[in-house]
């Protein structure tokens, strides 16, 4: 017997269940068609602002703002699951901005794709209940291997302590993150045993300052892992200096 999925009994369960749209708030599932419509296919190369020095390529599927932040909240501090998979497939799309020339499978890379999530702190995981950054890299890797890329993710980097990052600054951040990641080495000895050849990814849901990106490719790349880039499901808006957030 196959597993059930949900099919189209899905919405009804969702109901009876209590969920409504994360999105919008209509009862049902967890994200209603209308708002993943919304939610469209808009990965593109962005940049922080400022920028920190040698920071490697980087794509988003979108801005953090209106629903996708709200989406990208819902699943990270609120454990709403569901949302693993339409946020997966937005950082899929990001990582095939990255690794193929037009994102097409027509054009994917003579290679496996090593999706490596950004570490949260375990303190983290356990209050929040769930890896979120995991869990959407494992969506992403998914949604990109059945479109003819494969991919695969590899916890490579593991954080140190680091204070909270909230209402720090650009350069605030950068400090408290430096040094902080590291690659153990047995996870490399896997990954150079499975993969010789591999493009490697880092892997987030928010683009902010750069700093969490740097330190990451700071840390792979001091192991002698090759990156191709970043990819991250959204990405901060770039403000030009005085203006006002809004």
């Amino acid at each position: 017997m196959r597993p059930w999925d949900g099919g189209v009994l899905a919405p009804l369960v969702d109901l009876v269940t209590g969920s409504a749209c994360a999105g919008c708030g209509e009862p049902g599932r967890v994200l209603c068609r209308s708002c993943a419509a919304g939610l469209g296919d808009r990965a593109r190369p962005v940049r922080p602002t400022p920028c920190p020095d040698g920071l490697a390529a980087c794509w988003a599927a979108g801005e953090y703002a209106g629903l996708l932040r709200t989406l990208l909240l819902g699943h990270k501090e609120h454990a709403q699951l569901s949302l693993r998979r339409p946020l997966g497939r937005l950082l899929a799309g990001a990582v095939a901005g990255l690794v193929t020339p037009d994102g097409a499978a027509a054009t994917a890379p003579c290679g496996p794709v090593v999706l490596v999530p950004v570490p949260s702190r375990s303190a983290t995981v356990r209050a929040r209940g769930h890896d979120a950054t995991y869990a959407l890299v494992r969506a992403a890797g998914a949604v990109l291997t059945a479109g003819g890329v494969p991919a695969t993710p590899a916890r490579l980097l593991r954080v140190g302590r680091v204070a909270d990052q909230s209402g720090l600054d650009a350069s605030e951040r950068a400090a408290n993150l430096a040094g902080s990641m590291h690659c153990p080495a047995p996870a490399l000895a896997r990954l150079a045993r499975r993969h010789p050849a591999a493009y490697v990814v880092v892997c987030d849901d928010v683009l902010t300052t750069g700093a969490t990106a740097r330190e990451a490719q700071r840390a792979l790349m001091s192991s002698g892992v090759p990156l191709v880039g970043i990819a991250t499901v959204a990405a901060t808006r770039k403000r030009s200096p005085g203006s006002q957030p809004h």
